[in-house]
């Protein structure tokens, strides 16, 4: 099982070795996606979590025990609308339809709901248009 999350770490805790505590204690995998850590006192990190159920529970509720604010990823793809000239670039490498050109005016439309965040329009896109939103 994988899962995305956001830690926040509060001041004078961002110093302590709490991926190697996450990797050791409890067996997760952990790819970090994004930092922004305050020189050690504070910060924020994007969390990829790969292990099992059971495990990625325990590791959750252990950050939370040691005064870490863990929440669920969303993340979103958007693009700058504006600029876009309707290349399609982007539509071809959309493997879900969420990108697309039709008529009559045969501009860019993106549909979100059908978006599953594949990141290939952000390569695709010859403007580098699509970026990536979190949301905690």
């Amino acid at each position: 099982m994988t899962k995305k999350v956001v830690i926040s770490f509060p001041d004078g805790e961002a110093s302590r070795p709490l991926i190697y505590e996450l990797i050791k204690k409890f067996d997760i995998m952990v790819s970090i996606i994004k930092a922004d850590i305050d020189g050690g006192r504070s910060g924020k990190l994007v969390l990829e979590l790969d292990s099992d159920s059971e495990h990625i529970r325990q590791a959750i509720d252990f950050m939370q025990q040691s005064g870490v604010n863990v929440s669920p990823l969303e993340k979103k793809i958007s693009y700058d609308d504006s600029k876009c000239v309707s290349c399609g670039a982007c539509t071809s490498a959309c493997p879900s339809g969420a990108l697309s050109i039709c008529a009559p005016d045969w501009k860019l439309r993106f549909q979100p709901d059908k978006c599953v965040v594949c990141k290939l329009c952000i390569t695709a896109c010859p403007l580098k248009l699509f970026h990536i939103e979190f949301a905690d």
